[in-house]
């Protein structure tokens, strides 16, 4: 790509690229093109992500500003007797693991992603909201063909879900009839509220019809939210977790949020290592990955859960005291995969965009007339680690989501985030290592093998040294588990990079046929 490049984007479909690059063609920044791809993911990845979801977008400005915009999902105010709560569990099956998640009107959180969207948009946008928003709307009423991936997500993934209820079904179908690989999926339901939305307000779908319609079916039929849990809905601006790693500096998401402290901790104990003196994929950065996502799991249960909402967590959590012991852990050693998508981009001007939304895995419960499926974030296990229903009452829910950006000379140098539940951390953390430990370009780092550690469950990709894999000794409690093929369980992280040269490139992540597009 040539310098003069306007801007680059990495997402999950190429339907929502393009609407952001239409935003660039019409003169927008990052952020027109960041929310205009939001909206687009919504129909054109709507196994992944959802209007009534929730998510974080981490922004760099040109003028050096850092901030990260907080629209994930707030608990309820009240909780109800369980026995009048619909929520039960279904299995999800990946191929070669199975996760366990709960769906029903008891598992909704209060959605921010639409908040989200207007919020970012007024402070940092500078295109008219019906132009950003056009793009969403048109693929939404005269349909968009479904990739392999999508398709996939759709009617394998997450068809026990999509199907529990009758409008759940004529959201996700085509004129009645199943989804077929390949086939145009409309949303015109989901068209007409957008359309309305972006002529009223944010307020309509807070405080209007639709909120109104959402809270009766709650009460009604076994959900938690309330007219109030949705007129308090606020998108909180945070400042990002900092911390510098081999010299660059990374921003991250803060708490309450977890997934980004938790790479912070790792990549704290990675920078202890010279990874140049290994090869990559080679039988002892295989065990040091490993190693450091087992510590870093297990200083997440020592002290980081129970303490999830206290001030100053950040830094307690990732002072040298508390680092070393798990630090003398890894050197000793050394010396002897859920439904979310991502986008990021940069542009010519020197912003930056990183944004992760996810729905969970979706209710089940589709609020009637608008064509969005409402969220599960009350049935995810792994954002709810005290336990189902051990919420706290009106608080923000922590995620693992952690959209991350690199920068360098305080100029973005990296944009990459990641979906996939337990495996954002991990994800994220091997993209960073790759191109900032072995000099990966962009690409190479995206679709190198990765593994994860779990639960005594190492998961690796295949690709790497089949004879450093086959050294690989684990104690009898541990099961290592050799995938057969690159998989959407090891997330899928869309990656954007201005190089030393100045040059924009990007990788999207064929694990969920990721796509890059530039203007």
């Amino acid at each position: 790509m040539s310098q003069k490049t306007r801007g680059v984007i990495a997402a999950g479909h190429e339907k929502t690229a393009e609407a952001g690059i239409e935003m660039f063609r019409n003169g927008g920044n990052a952020f027109d093109a960041a929310v205009a791809a939001i909206l687009a993911s919504f129909v054109a990845e709507p196994g992944l992500t959802s209007a009534a979801g929730g998510g974080f977008l981490l922004a760099h400005t040109q003028e050096n500003q850092n901030i990260l915009f907080d629209f994930f999902s707030q608990t309820p105010r009240c909780k109800r007797n369980l026995s009048e709560i619909d929520f039960y569990p279904v299995e999800v099956d990946f191929g070669v693991a199975v996760q366990e998640f709960h769906i029903g009107l008891g598992s909704m959180a209060v959605p921010g992603n639409l908040a989200g969207v207007f919020h970012v948009h007024q402070k940092l946008g500078k295109l008219p909201f019906h132009v950003v928003a056009e793009p969403a709307i048109d693929y939404a009423r005269n349909g968009i063909q479904l990739n392999r991936f999508q398709y996939y997500c759709l009617a394998e993934i997450l068809k026990p879900i999509i199907t529990t209820q009758k409008a759940g079904r004529q959201v996700f179908s085509l004129t009645g009839e199943p989804i077929e690989p390949e086939g145009i999926i409309k949303m015109t339901d989901f068209a007409d509220t957008l359309s309305y939305l972006t002529q009223k307000g944010i307020k309509e779908f807070y405080q209007g019809e639709i909120a109104h319609q959402l809270v009766q079916d709650c009460q009604d039929l076994g959900g938690y939210l309330t007219l109030d849990d949705l007129k308090s809905y606020q998108v909180i601006e945070r400042e990002p977790l900092i911390i510098d790693y081999r010299g660059n500096t990374l921003l991250t998401n803060p708490p309450p949020s977890s997934g980004g402290i938790l790479i912070a901790f790792a990549l704290k104990l990675l920078s202890n290592i010279d990874l140049s003196q290994f090869q990559f994929g080679s039988l002892p950065h295989l065990e040091i990955l490993a190693e450091v996502m087992r510590l870093t799991n297990e200083a997440r249960t020592d002290g980081y859960d129970s303490n999830l909402y206290q001030e100053r967590i950040a830094e307690q959590f990732l002072v040298d005291e508390h680092i070393l012991p798990y630090t003398n852990q890894l050197t000793g050693r050394v010396n002897k995969w859920g439904s979310t998508t991502h986008i990021s981009v940069l542009d010519g001007d020197g912003n930056a965009a990183s944004v992760t939304t996810s729905n969970g895995e979706g209710s089940g419960y589709v609020i009637p007339g608008t064509g969005m499926m409402v969220n599960n974030m009350l049935g995810e296990e792994d954002i709810n680690p005290q336990g189902f229903h051990q919420w706290k009452e009106n608080m923000r829910i922590s995620s693992m989501m952690a959209p991350t950006i690199v920068l360098k000379n305080n100029q973005p140098e990296i944009v990459l985030g990641t979906g996939g539940s337990k495996r954002i951390r991990t994800a994220i953390l091997q993209v960073i290592s790759n191109i900032l430990d072995f000099n990966m370009p962009v690409t190479q780092a995206v679709d190198s093998p990765r593994i994860h550690w779990e639960n005594n469950v190492f998961n690796i990709e295949p690709g790497l040294p089949e004879e450093d894999v086959n050294k690989i000794q684990l104690p009898a409690h541990q099961q290592l588990v050799r995938w057969q093929e690159h998989n959407l369980f090891f997330g899928g992280v869309h990656t954007v990079r201005e190089t030393d040269e100045g040059l924009m490139e990007g990788a999207g992540d064929r694990r969920r046929d990721g796509v890059v597009a530039s203007f």
